[in-house]
């Protein structure tokens, strides 16, 4: 099962990856700047972080005045999370593919979800679910992967359908494959649309400066074409 083998990749992903967050370039000097600069002020705010991984968004975030809960598929990403955030049990393992029924309609001003929509097959129940628990003119806050930069780098042939694919990630200690899926700009874009969203700001991101000092070769690829995008939607 898919889901399985993703649970799987990150379970032995965790101790690595919670190593690396605070200085990874990809992580911490091009998602995290250009996903938080979607943020309003968030001091007393209610925020779901939805697929938290270690915590480490949920620890800026607290930092900053809001109330954080999280969930994430991988019960080591959790405890990690946990031990980030003071042993919070706000954190908790959950699977973003099903539905959310522990929180009542309207529970959070913002819903967070970095990089972890590429592991959902079919957004849109996914997507429902983010709607439901916002109070009404709330935020929903996305990075994925740029669906032109998969395209490119799986070499696929068929843009507009929905693809499984996988490679095989270096940067964690021991190579892991990972499984996504592939999918197209219009199939990013369609599920917040048609599910109770209007499209606020769509961010192409480039690195900040730091990321140059420890990776000066995809600096430069990411000056010259994108490799996420990041999202804000309100809820109508």
């Amino acid at each position: 099962m898919i889901q399985q083998k993703i649970l799987s990749a990150y379970e032995s992903l965790a101790e690595k990856y919670n190593e690396l967050i605070d200085h990874k370039p990809h992580n911490a000097y091009y998602d995290r700047p250009n996903t938080l600069a979607l943020f309003p002020d968030v001091q007393g705010k209610k925020i779901l972080d939805a697929a938290c991984g270690p915590g480490k968004y949920a620890e800026i975030l607290i930092e900053k005045g809001a109330t954080v809960t999280g969930f994430d598929i991988s019960p080591n990403m959790v405890q990690k999370a946990r031990e980030r955030n003071r042993l919070s049990e706000e954190f908790f393992v959950h699977d973003l593919t099903t539905p959310f029924t522990m929180f009542p309609d309207g529970s959070f001003d913002i819903v967070l979800c970095a990089l972890a929509l590429e592991y959902v097959e079919d957004w849109t129940n996914t997507i429902r679910e983010f709607n439901r628990v916002l109070v009404p003119g709330g935020l929903l806050i996305i990075s994925i992967t740029h669906p032109f930069f998969d395209y490119n780098f799986f070499n696929s042939e068929r843009y507009f359908e929905v693809e499984e694919v996988s490679c095989v990630w270096k940067g964690f200690g021991t190579p892991v494959e990972v499984i996504s899926y592939r999918r197209s700009l219009g199939a990013c874009l369609e599920p917040l649309t048609e599910n109770g969203f209007f499209l606020d700001k769509l961010v192409e991101p480039l690195p900040v400066a730091e990321f140059e000092k420890l990776d000066p070769r995809h600096f430069r690829e990411l000056n010259a074409f994108p490799s996420f995008l990041c999202l804000r939607a309100v809820k109508k």
